[in-house]
Order: structure tokens, then C-alpha cells, then sequence
């Protein structure tokens, strides 16, 4: 049985320097809480990779009894070839050069000559962050003791992460067939050959980040080790963790946006009333629907009595599509992003390479070549949610235009103009942003996984197309950040325009804290400004966080009464 590794929390000891100069106290204090891993490949939980994914610093070793089956699996590989089974990637070449046998001699120079090969990608390198969750999570897979890999090549690995070194991983190259050419970019690195590395915020050749991290300056992989480092699913897996982090966050600011969205306009609260969402039987969307109540629980704006303050005497009987379909459109999102939890868990404590060694019956191990570096299932369900981040974006456009007009609006200022509408064109062109990005969203939204393209010869015909799928979903998310600044600051314009004639009527308890925040950063339009500085701000509170923070601190037990 698998001994579970455990997160901890460690106390450094010493002091923390930087730069040869002691940290102040309350930085020291905060430094030397790291977080401490313990791999046993079959463990790795959603909380800890996102702990290693956002953690400024994190210590990783291997534990003693994958240690252990580690050793003793490389021991059966090496007799199974000893005792003749052919071996892609040991002792036979790669791809269509399958065939072509490798002397005893050449094969461990065969490793090196793999990484030098593979690495080469190019574009934009992999965050800091994605690059470390990606050797952590290749190093649990090696842990779990099927790649025939020494537990001292894991040992590697995990010096780097814990030395705070990252190489720099190029994004463009790989098709989901594995990870080759960013992974072999990171071989390069571990074994000291002159590859880009970063360290404390530098970037330079290999051996002297290594030096200047204090890490041994090289190591010689043995034979059969390159293919288990470079054939995975490693980072479409920690750039999928990194995705699903910032679309949580991003969907929490949309519930903002929508609920300042719905204070606005005075919308009718039947469309959240839980008896509804209960006999669709979603629980996902019975959730969506509360935490919209929760946010706008208290209103008196959106009441009867605060309609009528606005001049509008007849019955709402019901909002737009748009409005009573979001806890249907945001429940099926959640839900998504809750299975993705589940996916990444599962794909984080498997073996992701070929070929594996597995024991006998009889005694002794063997090589299976096979498929498990594809990432079939990952590049689909990132496909699919990339589908859903694309059309929450059209539906927050679609939001942010039914502020523009009197009839949508229920009478807020034409365009929502702050002074003398017409002399003043308020926020018609801070839409048009919205507007110009989502076609672009629904562009990127095509799924990779359907497009795609032999290689090699054949050898290759089916190409999952993973990373591609996973760099258009990122792509997506930072323009949903944008789509997302513009409802933030149309709707609180909104509420700006008409405060005073419902100075009589309360926002709810979360909407009053979600305008606080954004007016914190930017002041409500009056006469016409340079609007470009206002949308970078709006942009930039949605990008760090701030808005989503409001939002569940809303909802939390001690937020207000109305988040149970």
C-alpha cells in the first residue's frame, strides 16, 4: 500500500536574505512558511497542485517507498533487456526511425541527443508557476514506478523545483502527442547543456543558473530516461490547473458583474427563486442561483416599489433570456470545471509515458509499448470548456448592451452618459470593446481536438492537439477579462446614473460591497473622459482577483446573513 503523501507546513530555519541582506521581520515571518510535498504518485490532490501552481515557493521530495518500487522496477527493465526485448526509446531510436537498433554503447549518449532534438519549440515560454507544476507533476508520475526510471533522476527534478530554478519551456510545438518539445527544453535544463533557465526573476544559460542557485551543475541521464521525461501529458495538464484557476476566479467576477448588472436595471428576482433551479435538478445551477440571491440579497431596488421609483409602473412579469437563463448558463460551467477537478486529479497520479514495465506473472518485468502519453480526454474536455468560457463572454456582452439603451435598460441614460446625453456619448465605445472581442472568442472556441494533422511518416497520424487546445483556452480567458471590465464598469455606471432618485432603497448586501470596490479604483463618468485608462483599471481588478475575492468574501458564513 502507497504510503499518501502529506502537505505541511515547515518553518525554514534561519534567517531569509535577499541579496546577502536580512529580510525585514514581517517578510521573514511570511517567507518561511513553504509548503512541503511528499510524491508517492498516487496521491497529488486539486487543492496541493494548485498550492504548487500559486505558492511562492514550495519543497518537494520523493517518498521511501516509491523510492523503493522505483528501484526495484529499474532493476527488472534493465534484465529485460538483457535478456533481448526490443525497447522503444532503450534500446531501439524514436519515431519512424523506430527500427534502427542502438549499439550498448550509444545509448545512454542517445539520451542526451533525444533532448537535443526534441527541444524545439518556440513562441511564448510557460509562466514561472505552469513550468514548476509541470516537473512536479512529471516527477509524481515517475514516483508511481512504471517508466523504469532511477528514483535519482526524480531526486533531479525535484532540485530544481526546490532550488526555485525553472526552465524556460517554450508553448509552441508540441500536439498533444505528449509533451516533447517543452519538456525536452526542461531536460536540456536538468542536465546542464547551455538551455535558457530562470531564477529569482533571471534568465540565462543553464549552468550559470544552476551555479547561481547552488545546484549541482550537471546530470547524465541513463539509459531509457529521456522518452519518460519528454513523452506525457505533464504540462497540457499543469497548464490546464492554471486555466481552471483563473476561470473559477473569472466566473466569480461574472456572478458580480451580473448581480451590479441586475441592480441597474431593477430586474425581477423570480428568475433566482430556488423552488425553480430545485425541479431542474442541476446542483450546479441550484448553487449559481444562490449565490445570485445571496448578492443581492436586501435589495430594495429590485422591488416593486423601487421599479415604480424610476417610472416604471407596470408589471416586469419577466426579464430577458439573457437574465433568467444565467444560473442555467453559469451552473453548467461550474459544473464543467468541477469535472475538470476531477480529470486533472486523475491524469496528476498516472503514468503518462511509453513505454511502461510491468511485472511478470512468472517472475521478472516487461516492456508494453502503448498510448498513454496522448492526452485525448484532457484536450476534449479543455475544448469543451473553452466552448463555455466563449459563450459566458457572449453573454456578458450581451449584458453590457442592454445598458446602452432606454428600452433594455428600463430607462437608464441613453448610452449612460453622465452629463447632457448627447453633447456627452458616455460608455458607447468602452461596449465596443466587449463587442470587437467576443468574435475573437468565438473564433478560438473551434476545438483543436477535431483538427488533426499526421506526422513523421505516419508514425504519428493521430494528433490529440492538446496544447493547442489549451493555448486558445488561455487566449479566451484573458479576453473574458477584458469583456468582463466592461460589464464591471458599465453596471456600476449604471448604478451611479440613478442613485440619487433611488436614494430610498438599499442595493443588497453584496452588491453595496462589489460598487464600493470598483469606485475604490475608478470615479464614476461625468462629462466625457479618455475612457481607455478607466477600462485598464476595471481590467486590472479583474485580472488580480479583487472583484472575485468581494465576491466569495459575499458569500462566506460571516459575509452577511443572507450567503447560507
Amino acid at each position: 500500500m502507497r504510503v499518501p503523501w502529506r502537505l505541511l507546513v515547515v518553518l525554514a530555519v534561519g534567517a531569509v536574505t535577499v541579496s546577502g541582506t536580512a529580510a525585514a521581520p514581517a517578510e521573514r515571518v511570511a517567507r518561511q512558511h513553504v509548503p512541503s510535498l511528499e510524491l508517492d504518485g498516487d496521491s497529488l490532490t486539486w487543492s496541493q497542485l494548485v498550492t504548487v501552481l500559486e505558492a511562492d515557493r514550495v519543497t518537494v521530495h520523493l517518498g521511501l517507498k516509491s523510492r523503493q518500487e522505483m528501484a526495484g522496477t529499474r532493476r527488472g527493465a534493465e534484465a529485460a533487456l538483457a535478456a533481448g526485448q526490443r525497447v522503444y526509446g532503450w534500446n531501439q531510436a524514436l519515431g519512424p526511425l523506430k527500427d534502427e537498433p542502438l549499439p550498448e554503447a550509444e545509448r545512454v549518449e542517445f539520451q542526451r541527443r533525444v533532448l537535443r532534438s526534441h527541444a524545439a519549440g518556440v513562441g511564448p515560454a510557460l509562466d514561472d508557476r505552469v513550468a514548476r507544476l509541470a516537473l512536479v507533476l512529471r516527477a509524481n508520475t515517475m514516483a508511481r514506478g512504471a517508466m523504469g526510471v532511477r528514483p535519482e533522476f526524480v531526486d533531479r527534478i525535484l532540485e530544481l523545483v526546490n532550488a526555485g530554478v525553472t526552465p524556460r519551456m517554450p508553448e509552441i510545438g508540441s500536439l498533444g502527442t505528449g509533451d516533447l518539445q517543452p519538456m525536452a527544453a526542461a531536460g536540456l535544463v536538468l542536465t546542464g547543456e547551455p538551455a535558457p533557465a530562470r531564477f529569482q526573476g533571471r534568465e540565462g544559460p543553464a549552468p550559470e543558473i544552476l551555479a547561481a542557485a547552488g545546484v549541482a551543475p550537471g546530470f547524465t541521464l541513463a539509459q531509457g530516461e529521456a522518452l519518460p521525461l519528454i513523452s506525457g501529458s505533464s504540462v497540457v495538464t499543469a497548464r490546464y490547473v492554471d486555466a481552471v484557476v483563473r476561470a473559477e476566479r473569472l466566473l466569480d467576477t461574472y456572478d458580480g458583474a451580473f448581480a451590479l448588472f441586475l441592480e441597474a436595471t431593477r430586474a425581477e428576482q423570480g428568475a433566482f427563486d430556488a423552488r425553480t433551479h430545485e425541479e431542474r435538478r442541476i446542483p450546479a445551477e441550484v448553487e449559481a442561483a444562490r449565490v445570485t440571491r445571496a448578492l443581492i440579497c436586501g435589495t430594495g431596488w429590485m422591488t416593486d416599489e423601487g421599479r415604480k421609483a424610476m417610472g416604471d409602473d407596470s408589471p416586469r412579469i419577466q426579464d430577458a433570456v439573457s437574465i433568467r437563463a444565467t444560473p442555467h448558463i453559469v451552473g453548467a460551467l461550474r459544473q464543467r470545471l468541477a469535472d475538470a477537478r476531477g480529470h486533472v486529479e486523475r491524469e496528476a497520479n498516472a503514468s503518462t509515458s511509453n513505454p511502461l514495465v510491468f511485472p511478470k506473472p512468472g517472475g521478472g518485468h516487461e516492456f508494453v509499448m502503448g498510448g498513454n502519453w496522448d492526452a485525448a480526454l484532457l484536450g476534449h474536455e479543455i475544448d469543451a470548456l473553452n466552448a463555455q468560457v466563449a459563450d459566458l463572454g457572449v453573454l456578458s456582452q450581451e449584458l453590457s448592451a442592454r445598458l446602452l439603451a432606454d428600452k433594455w435598460s428600463y430607462h437608464l441614460p441613453a448610452n449612460l452618459a453622465g452629463g447632457e446625453v448627447g453633447l456627452n456619448s458616455g460608455m458607447v465605445q468602452v461596449q465596443t470593446v466587449a463587442v470587437a472581442l467576443v468574435p475573437e472568442m468565438q473564433q478560438l472556441a473551434t476545438p483543436a481536438g477535431t483538427l488533426s494533422r499526421p506526422a513523421k511518416f505516419g508514425q504519428e497520424d493521430h494528433n490529440t492537439m492538446a496544447m493547442a487546445s489549451v493555448r486558445a483556452l488561455h487566449a479566451n480567458l484573458d479576453r473574458l477579462e477584458t469583456v468582463l471590465a466592461v460589464h464591471v464598469l458599465m453596471a456600476a455606471q449604471g448604478i451611479d446614473l440613478i442613485k440619487d432618485r433611488m436614494a430610498a432603497f438599499p442595493l443588497g448586501q453584496g452588491t453595496v460591497r462589489l460598487h464600493r470596490a470598483v469606485r475604490r479604483h475608478i470615479a464614476p463618468l461625468g462629462d466625457d473622459r479618455y475612457l481607455t485608462p478607466d477600462l485598464e483599471k476595471a481590467t486590472d481588478l479583474v485580472r488580480s482577483g479583487e472583484l472575485s475575492r468581494e465576491v466569495r468574501a459575499a458569500l462566506s458564513p460571516g459575509g452577511h446573513e443572507c450567503a447560507a
